[in-house]
């Protein structure tokens, strides 16, 4: 089953920690919030994926399956 990124808008507050975990999925816009790809998130990179949603400040971050 794939497993995607999800943000949770209301609660994002553009730390960007996300992006400097996972660049190769997310990166920022100008004002510093995150841009997923929307690719599904590989087997290989699944650890760090969850790693990102676990650290985000505020847990707006979500690995979810699809």
């Amino acid at each position: 089953m794939d497993q995607h990124l999800d943000i949770d808008w209301t609660s994002c507050q553009g730390h960007g920690l996300c992006a400097e975990l996972l660049p190769e999925h997310i990166t920022l816009d100008e004002w510093g919030y995150p841009l997923v790809d929307g690719r599904p998130i590989p087997p290989r990179t699944r650890k760090r994926a969850r790693r990102a949603a676990l650290d985000c400040p505020v847990l707006a971050l979500k690995l979810t399956e699809a």
